[in-house]
């Protein structure tokens, strides 16, 4: 096994470990072993990398969240006007509701973690709020702010429901949400 001078990646195959593992066994079965076995690391490295695992979980999440905010950006940076920013953004929900169940699962968790420990909802809420700076790009704060729940809410229940609705009800939902409020008017 190669030490950390010649293993420049260990820290980020200990990060991608701790979200696989989070997304196939639930953040309650994550341990420092086993991350340190899935990322192939000796187990002292978890502690050299990392000053335990709430610093892992932090900077694991904040990975994550930087994954689904460039989701967004990819999205959301084009559309020229109001419309096609609707339409972006009914793309959006269904991109992501029925993309990776990997990204659903860790969502979750996150959202989890942050209502049972108080210290990771910062990263829920810088999460949420980079998420709004794209939305903003096309619509007032509060719309943004309402459209954000909108699609975090429609793209679960696509993703978990047995007969999810189509895209023209999503953007039917995203045009209400929309229709007062937004840039351009």
């Amino acid at each position: 096994m190669a030490t950390g001078h010649t293993d420049p990646q260990r820290r980020e195959r200990i990060l991608a470990a701790c979200l696989d593992l989070i997304a196939e066994e639930g953040l309650a079965h994550v341990s420092h072993r086993k991350i340190a076995a899935r990322a192939g690391v000796p187990l002292g490295s978890m502690t050299y990398h990392f000053n335990g695992m709430d610093e892992l979980l932090r900077e694991a999440f904040r990975r994550f969240a930087d994954h689904i905010v460039a989701v967004f950006d990819a999205h959301l940076s084009a559309p020229a006007d109001r419309d096609a920013a609707r339409e972006a953004v009914a793309d959006l929900v269904h991109v992501l509701s029925e993309g990776s169940q990997r990204d659903l699962v860790l969502t979750q968790e996150l959202y989890i973690l942050a209502a049972r420990r108080p210290a990771y909802r910062e990263l829920t809420h810088e999460w949420m709020g980079r998420s709004r700076v794209h939305l903003e790009k096309h619509f007032d704060p509060d719309t943004a702010r309402q459209l954000d729940a909108l699609i975090e809410g429609l793209t679960l229940h696509r993703a978990l429901d047995n007969e999810p609705h189509d895209r023209a009800l999503t953007l039917e939902a995203v045009t209400r949400i929309t229709t007062t409020g937004a840039r351009g008017n």
